[in-house]
């Protein structure tokens, strides 16, 4: 199992278990550097080794914020660019092209939802992820599919952000 180390110049964050559950601790106050050890286990690798490694300062909100934005560039080039770069060749081809693309995802997503769920619920994390994906998906349709501008993304904008009213209420209180 990775451990999550918390490298911080200040006292150590008391760790507290996450109403409901026992199993996911939960901590208080700001972190200044939410890592994950590759030298605790092999497993730990990609992503993971990019803030030990260069010991970046960071909240874990962040952290998990920006990998997941690097995570959902690689997934929408996985789902959709084969429809304008592949789509003259075999079926077969774009779904092996768009997983070798998604392994790359992969490699940030999940350390950035293992860094996010420290801190935040898993409806939290999936919202927040709703919200990255079409922060992304927009640009990527009008400006490398050459989609028309509509309103429609506007209007899911918004409702996007009534979901993120409701699942960070109880932060924003």
């Amino acid at each position: 199992m990775t451990k999550v180390l918390w490298n911080t110049q200040q006292a150590p964050r008391k760790r507290i278990e996450s109403p409901g559950t026992d199993h996911k601790p939960r901590l208080t106050g700001h972190t200044a550097l939410a890592t994950i050890s590759p030298s605790i286990t092999p497993a730990a690798s990609g992503a993971n080794a990019v803030f030990h490694v260069l010991q970046i300062p960071m909240n874990p909100v962040v952290a998990s914020v920006a990998l997941l934005f690097c995570s959902n560039i690689f997934m929408t080039f996985a789902w959709y660019a084969h429809l304008k770069e592949l789509n003259h060749k075999p079926w077969i081809v774009a779904a092996l092209v768009s997983w070798a693309i998604a392994l790359a995802e992969y490699l940030f997503q999940v350390p950035a939802n293992r860094i996010g769920y420290t801190v935040l619920s898993v409806g939290q994390l999936k919202i927040a992820q709703e919200v990255i994906t079409l922060t992304v998906f927009v640009p990527f349709a009008i400006f490398y599919l050459k989609e028309p501008l509509k309103l429609d993304y506007l209007w899911a904008g918004l409702c996007m952000l009534g979901a993120v009213y409701f699942m960070f209420r109880d932060k924003l209180v």
